[in-house]
């Protein structure tokens, strides 16, 4: 039997890892790109240690470690600045593989060059975005525009993956129905600012509550003593998203200030930051509901294509690493395409719809919102307010559930390399 051949829509973080497996388990894969120059946008994002193992597996470990930041702890805090809980991480937790804090553009086009490095340039083209597929007995078809001409293109392969986000035309196909994104009524403003580090260079910061909070994290390192720090202010706002076509519009940092202008703290002045970022970007928090299949046949769904999560314990982006690897080890394990995509869809939902719904519940950061509901204005103990084994209780049972703790990423199986082929933790 001829190995099977592979289609990925979507040159997203997902897609490309899913790339470079297929490409370490031998497995023929081509991937289309709607962008056609893709440049290095976006903010920080974080990869949990246990993505960080599947990439590391794929050989990149150096640059992942030369261009992010390990994180080391992380606090949670009232809208005060009170520490609440602080917990280590990555390394610092106990896990073989650090939490790599990483500005999600950089982390992208490092991911295309490994892709176009291994598989070939002819094999990854971009300014093509999928328009419809069609499965016929013993393939499937896929239908591309090009960005410029506006030709089209038909492609053939025994596979294709929908991996082109919360937008995507395979999901849009398989459920016609579904409508629009789902708004949480809540607004996020972002950007990224050359600054002095805060506490050590090494700690996520995550302060306020469900209706009003800032993260605030380093992701580079820049030079003379600077770091490149992102910044998130997310509040509560009446009123309906904004059209998906206006989503990641620039505003001014005045319509920031207006409503955090007040979050200097002791170790952080949040204002300042916003003052010296360069650019400001503005999108509504959704998702999408949970859905009972991602794989119809030789089609499947990767990434936020198939769970679109809010953006709470960083794990979107870890997910979508995690799909690639589960995927590339079906098709390698079971040797019908049809089958292969049933098992990683039963493998891969039922632990992502979870994350889905728990993230909308804010997750491991549940705590936060209890504290402000307990102690509107501030505390002198947090021991008067939550208790230890509360906090603990909350950010383990997630931790659990998403298959994060140290004892289940240490020690599971690898899903494509043996684990003594791995690059050793002493590269971070």
């Amino acid at each position: 039997m001829r190995p099977a051949q592979v289609i990925i829509a979507g040159a997203g973080v997902g897609g490309l890892s899913l790339a470079l497996s297929l490409h370490q388990a031998g497995i023929c894969v081509r991937i289309y790109e709607t962008v056609r120059d893709p440049l290095p946008l976006g903010a920080g994002i974080n990869l949990q240690p246990t993505a960080v193992r599947e990439l590391t597996e794929l050989g990149l470990a150096i640059p992942l470690a030369q261009t992010g930041i390990a994180t080391q702890r992380l606090n949670l805090c009232n809208k005060f600045g009170q520490l609440i809980h602080s917990e280590p991480r990555g390394l610092a937790a106990g896990y073989r593989w650090p939490q790599i804090s990483i500005h999600r553009g950089e982390l992208q086009l490092m991911l295309l060059r490994a892709v176009r490095e291994r598989i070939g340039d002819g094999n990854v083209r971009t300014g093509r975005k999928l328009r419809s597929f069609e499965q016929r007995e013993g393939s499937v078809r896929a239908r591309f525009s090009d960005g410029e001409s506006g030709s089209e293109l038909v492609e053939e392969a025994d596979i294709l993956v929908g991996a082109e986000g919360i937008h995507s035309t395979v999901r849009r196909q398989v459920y016609p129905d579904e409508g629009e994104p789902r708004f949480a009524r809540q607004i996020l403003w972002r950007g990224a600012v050359e600054s002095e580090p805060f506490l050590d260079g090494k700690t996520m910061v995550i302060a306020g509550h469900f209706g009003q909070r800032i993260i605030v994290y380093p992701i580079g390192k820049i030079g003379e003593g600077k770091l490149l720090t992102n910044w998130i202010c997310q509040m509560t706002v009446p009123g309906q998203a904004q059209s998906p076509e206006n989503w990641n519009r620039r505003v001014d940092k005045e319509k920031v200030l207006s409503a955090f202008e007040r979050w200097r703290f002791p170790w952080l002045d949040l204002p300042t930051l916003v003052e010296q970022s360069p650019s400001i970007y503005e999108f509504p928090l959704v998702d999408r509901d949970p859905v009972p299949a991602w794989s119809f046949g030789r089609v499947t769904l990767l990434g936020d294509a198939a769970h679109p999560m809010q953006p709470v314990g960083g794990q979107a982006g870890s997910q979508a690493i995690l799909d690639a690897r589960t995927l590339a080890r079906a098709l390698i394990e079971t040797g019908d395409p049809i089958a292969a995509l049933k098992r990683y869809d039963e493998e891969r939902r039922p632990t992502v719809n979870d994350i889905i719904l728990r993230n909308r519940a804010l997750g491991p950061e549940a705590g936060m919102q209890l504290v402000e509901e307990r102690a509107p204005n501030g505390f002198a103990r947090v021991e008067d307010v939550i208790s230890q084994h509360e906090l603990d209780v909350i950010v383990k049972s997630f931790s659990a559930a998403a298959g994060l703790d140290v004892e289940t990423v240490n020690h599971r199986p690898s899903y494509l390399v043996p684990l003594a082929r791995t690059i050793p933790t002493s590269t971070f």
